[in-house]
């Protein structure tokens, strides 16, 4: 389960530019796209417990993983109320989400927060506190065969407020290589841009 979050302290807003070759006849019935969403990142070195892939809501994977196709999305974490009693998930487990940025699809399985009351904590609260952020989400990046210094700096890379797409389109461009790190580099910066394939 995602408790620790890798954060960096100078976050961009982001506009969300969307491809002239994104007609609306293309998009999802139920796509939302959401411009101002503070992205964050966990890894095999700092998820819960650490040194494991061990998620709360399995759904397409056992454990934490995939490799960001929309047949077999990354996981994702999302904030979390146990307020009623309930585990209740800001975002139904098994939403997929698309994050132009690292060009991949991702899919809820996890969640963000710790202790009894993770309602009071990251993902659940405090998305505005990053640049006018709408909603908080913290994706999986792995980084199991990588050292600890090179996962953080990827995380700090993939970290701030950008495009997401929930319920996307299942034809959008997906970056080549196997989740976020892959074949020892941490691949993101592809910006807002939404382009299908």
């Amino acid at each position: 389960m995602r408790r620790a979050l890798w954060q960096t302290a100078g976050l961009l807003s982001a506009m969300l530019v969307i491809a002239a070759c994104v007609s609306m006849s293309s998009r999802a019935a139920g796509e939302t796209l959401v411009g101002n969403t503070f992205i964050t990142a966990y890894s095999w070195h700092d998820n819960t417990p650490p040194g494991s892939h061990i998620i709360s809501h399995p759904v397409l994977h056992g454990s934490a993983g995939g490799t960001g196709t929309w047949d077999d999305p990354v996981t994702i974490a999302v904030g979390h109320s146990r307020a009623t009693g309930q585990d209740v998930l800001d975002f139904a487990a098994g939403t997929r989400i698309y994050l132009p940025d690292v060009r991949r699809y991702f899919i809820v399985e996890d969640t963000c927060g710790d202790g009894p009351r993770p309602e009071d904590g990251p993902c659940h609260t405090g998305a505005a506190e990053h640049g006018d952020a709408s909603l908080w989400i913290d994706m999986w990046i792995g980084g199991q065969e990588e050292s600890v210094g090179f996962v953080q700096a990827c995380a700090v890379k993939v970290t701030g407020v950008r495009a997401a797409v929930f319920n996307p389109a299942s034809n959008y461009a997906v970056a080549p290589g196997t989740g976020v790190i892959h074949d020892g580099i941490c691949d993101s910066g592809y910006g807002n841009t939404i382009l299908t394939r």
